[in-house]
């Protein structure tokens, strides 16, 4: 067997030591969520139990977790549809070229340049300014659109550049109207990048936090609740919810990789 190079294993432990400080901290969560009762925020941990997973349903002092992770969840599954659905709509709008499409095209991508602050700050601006209400369903909504929308559209840019449309000419010399032809031909073959664009909108907005921050009015996302609650919680519970999050986030992936796995044996 050929020996390998030096630099294979320079560049392996380089790697091995950037998944490490990836996936550290969210390691380091999810061990010391395991607390003890009379556990802290910190190693040496004091036993091993799962108390601050129970605890985490209980009632609690402060906060509100449930009821954020219920709006967050909302939020999240009207951003991913909104942006599955703009994005497709984008993606066969600028298949032909019209007036302005370049400068729309700029304008649409230009949010991910603007700091996320600014854009939440901007939002919460002209809300107050129109004396709309600032709430998570509509400014909220809104300012993680600014998000997720561009990135569905450089995935759906990406996908029609790629698309060979012969295959749409095929439906038409049948007799299939322009309806028939999205619907039965275009849809079908683009299904694995409506997933990918569906789950970048839902797990961007699941996740936001600085879009949200000055949009979300009176009610947190989870996000924001549990930003509040490094100010006041002091026991592993938060270390509990965390993991809890992360364990859904990872869920969430995992389903749309089955959806996309069933789709390809569907179409095989």
């Amino acid at each position: 067997m050929e020996k390998r190079p030096r630099s294979f294993y320079f560049l392996a432990a380089f790697f091995a030591l950037f998944v490490l400080f990836l996936y550290g901290p969210t390691l380091t969560i999810a061990i010391l969520s395991f607390q003890g009762p009379q556990g802290g925020l910190t190693f040496p941990m004091n036993g091993v139990s799962t108390h601050w997973f129970v605890n985490l349903f209980e009632q609690q002092a402060v906060g509100d977790i449930w009821g954020s992770f219920r709006r967050s969840l909302a939020l999240g599954l009207a951003v991913m549809v909104t942006t599955v659905v703009v994005s497709v709509m984008a993606g066969l709008a600028f298949r032909r070229r019209f007036l302005g499409a370049n400068v729309l095209f700029y304008l649409a991508v230009a949010s991910l340049i603007i700091p996320s602050i600014l854009v939440s700050l901007g939002v919460g601006l002209i809300f107050n300014i129109l004396e709309w209400p600032v709430h998570w369903a509509t400014s909220g909504f809104g300012s993680q659109l600014t998000w997720t929308l561009p990135f569905g559209l450089l995935i759906m840019f990406a996908v029609f550049n790629r698309f060979d449309k012969s295959y749409e000419e095929a439906a038409r010399d049948l007799g299939a109207s322009p309806w028939q032809t999205v619907r039965h031909v275009v849809l079908p073959i683009i299904a694995p990048a409506l997933i990918g664009v569906a789950l970048f909108g839902f797990t961007l907005s699941y996740d936001e936090f600085a879009r949200t921050l000055l949009t979300a009015g009176s009610y947190n996302t989870l996000p924001l609740e549990i930003f509040g609650m490094t100010t006041n919680v002091t026991t592993p519970v938060l270390y509990a919810l965390g993991t809890l999050t992360t364990v859904f986030s990872m869920a969430v992936i995992l389903c749309a990789l089955l959806i996309f796995w069933l789709a390809r044996r569907r179409r095989a």
